[in-house]
């Protein structure tokens, strides 16, 4: 009885397999497919398109977080929290939540161009879908171009193979974003050195005044931890690292 069960199991599996097989070659060939309009421009079919969206949401985090501002601003906030001396104030959920909103603050001048020249004449049926991909990358790369240092260009460039090319916009994003990403690290970590230099100072100030008085037991971090977040206060340190991260992308100047 047992190896009849297995039978009738294995012919079930069998025939699902097969019809999920011939069904799936159907919807490839009515579905999935690249059409070529009348003015020669191509389009992909609609099914294909929503495939090509629902696989594109796996890639925003990598693309909000990689980029966008986002990368320069989290690695201040942190080495801010550093310089300070806490760690876990402010917690990580309020410096990743004041990261977005200040992605979004920085970015938008960018997504309003990306959301004029591609995403509404694409909802408009004026562009093909890829063409609107076309023309969407056009003001990021441009953003991304703007913080990119030329030598971090060079390095990725030479790396993929590219000899020269007429102007950085003609490089692929493939070494764009790379060297972006190097670029925004090594912009974070200079304005994190200003930041650090500071704290460091009313450390060492405070380790001096407590060794002279012979309190070696004390810890200096505890002593100074209220004169630096005094300092922070009294400068409107908030107020200058959030005003100098947003010049370092252009606004306001």
């Amino acid at each position: 009885m047992k190896k009849i069960a297995w039978l009738v199991l294995f012919s079930l599996l069998v025939s699902t397999l097969s019809f999920g097989a011939f069904a799936a070659e159907d919807l490839s060939m009515s579905a999935l497919k690249l059409t070529t309009n009348s003015d020669g421009s191509q389009e992909y079919s609609v099914t294909l398109q929503i495939l090509m969206f629902m696989t594109a949401l796996s890639f925003i985090p990598a693309a909000v977080i990689m980029m966008t501002s986002f990368t320069r601003i989290v690695v201040v906030m942190a080495i801010l929290r550093q310089a300070f001396g806490l760690q876990q104030t402010p917690s990580n959920q309020v410096i990743i939540g004041l990261t977005l909103f200040m992605t979004l603050f920085i970015m938008t001048p960018v997504y309003n161009q990306i959301n004029e020249v591609a995403i509404q004449p694409y909802i408009a049926d004026q562009l093909t879908s890829v063409e609107a991909i076309d023309k969407g990358k056009v003001p990021l790369r441009a953003f991304m171009l703007e913080q990119t240092r030329l030598k971090d260009l060079d390095t990725l460039a030479s790396m993929a193979g590219i000899e020269a090319v007429d102007q950085p916009t003609d490089l692929p994003m493939r070494v764009i974003i790379p060297a972006f990403i190097i670029s925004e690290l090594k912009t974070a970590f200079q304005i994190g050195f200003i930041l650090f230099i500071p704290f460091l100072i009313i450390d060492l100030v405070v380790a001096s005044i407590l060794m002279a008085m012979g309190m070696m037991m004390l810890s200096p971090m505890i002593v100074s931890l209220p004169f630096k977040l005094m300092l922070f206060v009294l400068v409107d340190g908030w107020n200058l690292v959030i005003g100098t991260i947003a010049t370092s992308y252009g606004l306001g100047t």
